[in-house]
This record gives C-alpha cells, sequence and structure tokens, in this order.
C-alpha cells in the first residue's frame, strides 16, 4: 500500500467492476423473468447466481466508495459520498465540476442497497411493494451508465468506450428481449372484454356462473377468470385461470402452489401444474376427493368458464434444486407439481419417473408424458401390475435428488429409503404429529411492542389475528406456508408439514397456524 496510486486504482477498477455485475445482473434477472433460459439450467442455479451477482455489485459500489475517501487526491468525505450534491462545495475543481455525475451515482447507490435489502425479505414483504423496489435496478443501471459516462479518467480510452457500448448493448437487448416475450404471454381477449374492462364493468358470457357473494380476502391477490375446464381424468379437473385485467403474472418455478379463495369462504391451495415460461395463466389439476364438502367438490359441481376468483401470488416450498440427475415419485394426484418440473428440466439432464395410481384413468397426464419421455417415464397402475413395486431399488441412485408427492404412505416408504439430505416432499395432507398436552402461550411481538396470549385450546394463529395483528393465514394446517413468522426468541413446537423440523429451527421460523410452543413464552418478529 506504499504505491501513491494505490487507492486510484482501486477506485478505478471496483468502479469499472461494479458496473459489469450490475449490468450482469440485471440482464439474468431480465432473462430469467422471461424464462428464455430454462433450456440451459434449473431456475433456482439461476435465481441464486441472479442474487449473488447483484450483492457483490453492491460491494465493489462500497469498495468503489471506501476509495474515494481513501484517495489522497480527490479524498471524498463521508457526506459528499452520501448526501447527492454535497460535491457542488468540494476544494477538488475536478470534483466540483462533475457535481451532477456524482450525484448520479450516490442515487444509483441508494437505489442498489433498496433492492439488495427488499431481496432479503422478500417473503416479508407484500409482493407489490417488493416488485415495485426490485423494478427500481432499472433505475440504478440508468444512472450507474450516466455516471459513468461523465466521470473517471477512463472515458476517453478506445477500450473504455468499447465496453460501455457492450454493457448499454447488452442491457437493451436483454430489455427487448423482455418486451417481445412478455407481448407474447399476454392473454388474448375479446373486443367485448376489452371494452368492458376500460369501462370497469364485468365482463360475463353464456357459461358464467351467476354473481358470487362477496368473500374476504388478502389485498395481495390477483383476480382470475376461468377460460377453460377439461377432464383430465376420472374425478380430475383441469382449469386454466388468466388474470381479469389482463398483463402477465408473477414468475413462479416448479413446485410452486397457489391459494383460490373460493365464494363460500373456503381457500384451497393447488399445485401449477403448466409451463413456467407461460406467464399469460395459470393451470391447475383438482382432484375431487371422495366424501368431499369442501374445496374440491365446489370447483368440480360449480367451475365454469368465465368463473371469477381471487387468487394469490405463487408460493414454493417444494423448489426444484440443481442436481446432475432427478428420480421423481408421483401418486395419484401428486404428478401436478411433478410435471412442472419434469418440463422445466434442460433436455440432456438425466431423471426418470415413476408414477403410480389405482389405474390408467385415473391418472392424470399419465398418456401425455409416458408419450413425450417413453425412455424416462415408467407408470405403475394397481389394476395393471400383479406385485407392489419395489420403492427401495427405484429410489437406490447413487447421486440423485429424489422428489416424491403423493399419498402419505407412499412418501413414507419412499423416505425410509433416501438419504435426507436427498429428499424432498410435497405434501397435500398435513401429518399426523404427536404433542404435548395443549397450554397457554404468551407471544411477545417486538415489532409491535406489544403481547398475545393464546389459550391452550386456540392456535397462535387465531389468537394473533383475533387481537388484529397483520399477519396472513391461509390452509390453517400445516401445509401452504402462508402464515410463516420468525421467531427471535423460544422454542416452537414444530407441528406443520411444510419442511423439516431442523430447517425450520435453522431458519428461526414457525407456522403459528397448527404449531405451539414448548416454552412459556415466545418472541415473535411481528
Amino acid at each position: 500500500m506504499n504505491e501513491p496510486h494505490i487507492w486510484w486504482y482501486v477506485t478505478r477498477a471496483s468502479s469499472i467492476i461494479a458496473w459489469v455485475l450490475l449490468t450482469g445482473s440485471v440482464v439474468l434477472g431480465i432473462l430469467l423473468s422471461t424464462r428464455v433460459m430454462r433450456k440451459i439450467d434449473n431456475p433456482a442455479w439461476l435465481q441464486d447466481l441472479h442474487r449473488y451477482i447483484s450483492g457483490l455489485a453492491l460491494i465493489f459500489v462500497i469498495l468503489h466508495m471506501v476509495s474515494l475517501m481513501l484517495d489522497d487526491f480527490v479524498h471524498f468525505s463521508l457526506a459528499e459520498l452520501l448526501i447527492p450534491g454535497a460535491t457542488a462545495g468540494s476544494s477538488v475543481s475536478s470534483v466540483q465540476a462533475k457535481t451532477l455525475a456524482v450525484t448520479l451515482g450516490v442515487l444509483a447507490f441508494y437505489l442498489m442497497a433498496a433492492v439488495q435489502v427488499t431481496s432479503w425479505f422478500m417473503n416479508k414483504l407484500p409482493r407489490r411493494f417488493w416488485k415495485g423496489v426490485h423494478y427500481s435496478a432499472y433505475g440504478a443501471l440508468v444512472l450507474v451508465t450516466f455516471h459513468a459516462a461523465f466521470t473517471g479518467t477512463d472515458v476517453s480510452q478506445l477500450w473504455y468506450k468499447t465496453l460501455s457500448i457492450i454493457l448499454i448493448a447488452a442491457a437493451a437487448g436483454a430489455i427487448l428481449v423482455r418486451v417481445i416475450v412478455g407481448n407474447k404471454t399476454r392473454p388474448a381477449r375479446s373486443a367485448a372484454a376489452d371494452a368492458a374492462l376500460r369501462s370497469g364493468a364485468t365482463v360475463t358470457t353464456s357459461a358464467s356462473p351467476r354473481p358470487s357473494p362477496v368473500v374476504a380476502v388478502p389485498t395481495d391477490t390477483t383476480r382470475m377468470r376461468a377460460t377453460e375446464t377439461k377432464i383430465l381424468a376420472t374425478g380430475v379437473l383441469g382449469v386454466r385461470f388468466v388474470p381479469v385485467a389482463g398483463g402477465n403474472l408473477d414468475v413462479w418455478h416448479p413446485g410452486a402452489h397457489i391459494t383460490l379463495y373460493l365464494p363460500s369462504g373456503l381457500e384451497r391451495q393447488y399445485s401449477l401444474c403448466g409451463d413456467p415460461a407461460d406467464r399469460g395463466h395459470f393451470d391447475i389439476a383438482v382432484l375431487k376427493k371422495r366424501g368431499s364438502t369442501g374445496g374440491s367438490k365446489w370447483i368440480h359441481e360449480n367451475m365454469k368458464v368465465g368463473t371469477e376468483l381471487e387468487v394469490s401470488a405463487p408460493r414454493n416450498h417444494f423448489d426444484l434444486e440443481p442436481a446432475a440427475e432427478y428420480v421423481f415419485v408421483a401418486g395419484g394426484i401428486g404428478i401436478t407439481p411433478i410435471k412442472a418440473m419434469i418440463e422445466s428440466l434442460p433436455p440432456k439432464r438425466k431423471w426418470q419417473l415413476h408414477y403410480f395410481g389405482r389405474s390408467r384413468t385415473t391418472m392424470a397426464f399419465a398418456a401425455e408424458l409416458e408419450a413425450d419421455f417413453p425412455d424416462r417415464v415408467f407408470i405403475s397402475a394397481a389394476d395393471e401390475r400383479d406385485a407392489d413395486p419395489d420403492l427401495r431399488a427405484i429410489v437406490a441412485v447413487p447421486g440423485a435428488e429424489v422428489y416424491c408427492c403423493g399419498p402419505e404412505a407412499l412418501m413414507s416408504t419412499v423416505a425410509a429409503h433416501v438419504p435426507e439430505a436427498s429428499m424432498h416432499l410435497e405434501r397435500f395432507v398435513a401429518v399426523e404429529r404427536a404433542t404435548t398436552t395443549a397450554s397457554a402461550v404468551v407471544m411477545n411481538l417486538k415489532k409491535s411492542h406489544r403481547q398475545v396470549i393464546a389459550a391452550a385450546d386456540e392456535s397462535l394463529l387465531d389468537a394473533l389475528v383475533r387481537d388484529g395483528v397483520p399477519i396472513m393465514g391461509s390452509c390453517k394446517k400445516g401445509l401452504c406456508g402462508t402464515c410463516e413468522v420468525r421467531v427471535l426468541d423460544g422454542q416452537p413446537e414444530h407441528l406443520d408439514s411444510i419442511m423439516d423440523d431442523a430447517e425450520k429451527d435453522e431458519l428461526h421460523v414457525m407456522y403459528p397456524c397448527v404449531s405451539r410452543s414448548r416454552t412459556p413464552e415466545l418472541t415473535l418478529d411481528l
């Protein structure tokens, strides 16, 4: 560090690296949102890369700012680095002359910091708010581009001009791809529908049911209309929803589910089974359960083309993690999330599906999957086989990640033969778990500076809602994860079926709709 110009070199290098990383993060984010890269690798891996690059860009921006403070020639003060326009009074004339460019850089830093911080808490923030902040990354990139064009000593160099053209062209190209792909995925509407939407009227067709009663639903939902219903198998109804207002839906990844808010007041979760690249609609498949008097019965008896419902944004507790090889095991309607996983994998990725059911007539997508992947899909219908399948042999694939969804008996058997680190389960029915004798629980809410007491015969979620605490709940069975809350102190008693207890403890989260507490008090981040 004896070199007198060392900080000048650090300033130049860190600024260029930060610009390259920010551009790369924005470009990758755009391509991920359009899903044009879905054949390259798994979405989860690419999402992690996007977040890593974004965080690294902010680190280099901070390094750039620190080096400006340490540089003996320009020697920015902390105020000049953090207050827009503060360099107007700088003692260094070259800095004072570039006050506008420096101000743009300061504003870009705040936008980048806001995007990064809200990304850490994206699951805790309202979806629309998070998206609004996240989109400010475009603004940060524009500000950084102008900042880079009018500051520094390299702007007249050929290599710098070439790099600038490459970065600007990459960002512009990615935005163009998003516009083109986004327009292609917008759902088509009739002229009558467009006119009605412009006037604020509700569009109905001859197939539309009578207006449904108003149901209390969360504010962060989308009004959607069924545009297609079809029988996928005996007792299985497929439904396609598009947003009433048009436009693209939130990006989702295989394994995600949505919540339907039915006119009866019920809330039901269903896995998405379409192509995540199709941003204009959601596809679900609903099995009519025997003796059902709830959600599946209502959908099978009342869902028609034109039916409108409030639908939540996608949530995911069954992520498809990057791996060299996969073994998928599905039972009955458990095929729905796994179908989306299979169809999102790169063509050369190694995988196999073992799909079990009572008969082929009851197995949704069986014929379709078998025809598309004849050497990878193995259908096992109970009325066709002479002996029970050897699940131990099926999942005995060294190094493979195993994904299983279906009846509890199937999942328990598969899990018994697979190392915990490689086992991934998605449950539609809560697991019965032994619990201690219920007792009252005191919940200390750190953000609200208040205390809520749940009686022994009252769920923690119900107690929080009763006292007006802003917390969402949906399934109330420990399956959907909507009510997730962070635990700051105390030991929760996990009774949900969302993820392994060890993982929840590591993340310091719990699901108060069914879980209790092993300690008299819990401190929650509410």
